[in-house]
């Protein structure tokens, strides 16, 4: 493997990690978090300070654990003589410093009996949900959900994801979680309410930022391949490295991500795709290489050729680049989409003209085309929000148009009735678009995207276009006219539109009846007479 997110090279070991002093993985953290991340910061004045008062950790889990909530789940386990304890995420973000309000409870025992339970001491304010097939129970409580399992063990068989489950431990329940984070365990009986269950070092791993399973690596990913996605997922968000272990095993494992369902994947991605810097996330599945596995049109953008000296960008890194930028900018999830796919039929439009050198020619309308393809496939939905990358990549050149060319106010007219309320939106897809090193021609790119803008906002006040609904409608030019609907009412529709746009006449009713009255005449129609 190359050097950028290489995670193993010989002579680097120490104490079972990875030193990579000039990993881009290591710098993107700097990039993320400004140096080390704000929890680890944290975490590791936390350690420090346990290290003198090792009461402290006790006393700053127990201020997680406080409340009515916590109190009856104590007293009701007690009274029932379960085990008790909160598990998982909620565990984790603690000494990660994220707020959560989803909690794990495992149990030594019946899960649905002691939500049962509990739910009845809580009272009306509670909401419960049982699910006796996989037998869970939730409880809602104001803004907090918890969610009551029995302690397990599972077995796998091979060609499926779904476990043969056994009553079990604790222990039995912390081996089978997918990472030591994650395998954190806090007491919530009362004799050792707050006491902390940590088997894998799953703190020191959080400490030296690492993402690593608890047993074997490739018995978790062959068990469940969808933890190989959220391994990335976790890497992506927290800024961590994957064990190289881990690494390893996922890259030997990743054919069985097919036994996955495209829903349950596509949550992973999204997730991904909502990280921080989302190229370290798919970065890490190119890697490995579940990314052909589960999106072939995005690995196929990679690689720069060169032809007669002239030579292209790699569109996978600057697709890449283009996303970590909107998501400086933006955490709307579709947004992002349209980064990702906004140049995804440059592989199908790529041609080499002697004159000319690289063209990509029509590469935002072949690519608006294949976004419900992409989409079907990844079983991503298929709606307005579909319909929404389909027009930014649609439109994603237009502005670069505008800026390289004299900015005319008709031209900003018809983006402005293309784009509509989401004209903001493609700006912003459209600035993130700018991947030069050049930081000069960056500045003046992001300047004359300031000068479209200010165009727009212009052209707006003063011919309110967008969401452009002309000032007469087809059934009023039939009614002008007696026509039924044909070819001469749509001419004059479009020749009205125009009109408008090209700011030939106001965007008015007298203007655009005025318009159409010659228009007609010079296609022989006469106005209808009243009855």
């Amino acid at each position: 493997m190359g050097k950028v997110l290489s995670y193993r090279k010989k002579g680097e070991r120490q104490d079972n990690l990875i030193l990579r002093p000039e990993n881009d993985q290591t710098r993107s953290k700097q990039i993320l978090f400004g140096g080390k991340p704000a929890f680890i910061v944290f975490l590791h004045s936390l350690m420090d300070d346990m290290t003198t008062n090792m009461q402290l950790e006790e006393r700053y889990i127990q201020k997680h654990f406080t409340g009515k909530l916590f109190d009856i789940i104590s007293q009701t386990a007690d009274e029932l003589g379960l085990e008790c304890y909160a598990i998982g995420g909620y565990v984790r973000d603690i000494f990660l410093h994220r707020p959560s309000s989803d909690i794990d409870v495992v149990t030594v025992g019946s899960g649905i009996q002691l939500a049962e339970a509990i739910s009845n001491r809580l009272g009306r304010k509670a909401h419960l949900s049982v699910f006796k097939t996989y037998g869970t129970a939730q409880i809602k409580y104001g803004d907090i959900e918890v969610e009551f399992v029995g302690a397990r063990k599972e077995s796998y068989q091979h060609d499926s994801r779904n476990p043969i489950v056994e009553n079990g431990t604790l222990e039995d329940d912390q081996n089978r979680r997918d990472f030591t984070i994650n395998a954190l365990a806090v007491c919530l009986n009362k004799e050792r309410f707050g006491e902390l269950l940590d088997p894998f070092d799953g703190l020191a791993d959080m400490e030296r930022l690492i993402i690593r399973t608890p047993l074997n690596p490739d018995i978790t990913f062959s068990d469940d391949p969808l933890r190989m996605m959220r391994a990335i997922r976790f890497a992506s968000q927290l800024g961590f490295d994957i064990y190289p272990e881990t690494f390893d095993a996922i890259c030997r494992n990743k054919d069985r991500i097919k036994i996955i369902t495209k829903e349950r994947i596509a949550d992973e991605l999204n997730k991904i795709v909502l990280s921080p810097k989302p190229s370290v996330g798919f970065k890490l599945l190119d890697l490995t290489g579940l990314l052909p596995e589960i999106f072939p049109e995005f690995v196929a953008l990679k690689g720069a050729e060169t032809k007669n000296g002239v030579g292209h960008k790699d569109n996978f890194e600057h697709t890449l680049i283009v996303l970590d930028n909107i998501s400086q900018r933006t955490d709307n999830l579709w947004l992002r989409w349209s980064a990702i796919l906004h140049d995804i039929a440059k592989p199908a439009t790529k041609r080499f003209d002697p004159r000319l050198g690289w063209t990509f020619h029509n590469h935002n309308f072949i690519g608006e085309k294949m976004v419900p393809q992409i989409f079907k496939r990844m079983k991503l939905p298929l709606n307005e929000k579909m319909k929404y990358v389909q027009k930014m990549v649609s439109l994603h050149m237009r502005p670069v148009t505008l800026v390289e060319e004299t900015i005319t106010d008709s031209a900003v007219r018809r983006l402005l009735f293309e784009a509509g309320d989401d004209i903001d939106d493609l700006m912003t897809l459209c600035k993130a678009d700018i991947s030069s090193k050049n930081k000069e021609k960056v500045r003046r790119y992001l300047r004359n995207f300031d000068l479209v803008q200010e165009k727009l906002r212009e052209i707006e006040e003063k011919d309110h276009v967008r969401n452009f609904q002309p000032p007469i409608m087809g059934e009023q030019i039939m009614e002008m006219f007696g026509l039924t609907p044909g070819r001469e009412v749509g001419q004059l529709k479009t020749s009205l539109k125009d009109a408008i746009m090209d700011g030939v006449i106001s965007n008015e009713y007298q203007a655009a009846y005025d318009y159409l009255l010659k228009k007609a005449e010079k296609m022989g129609l006469k106005l209808a007479q009243k009855k």
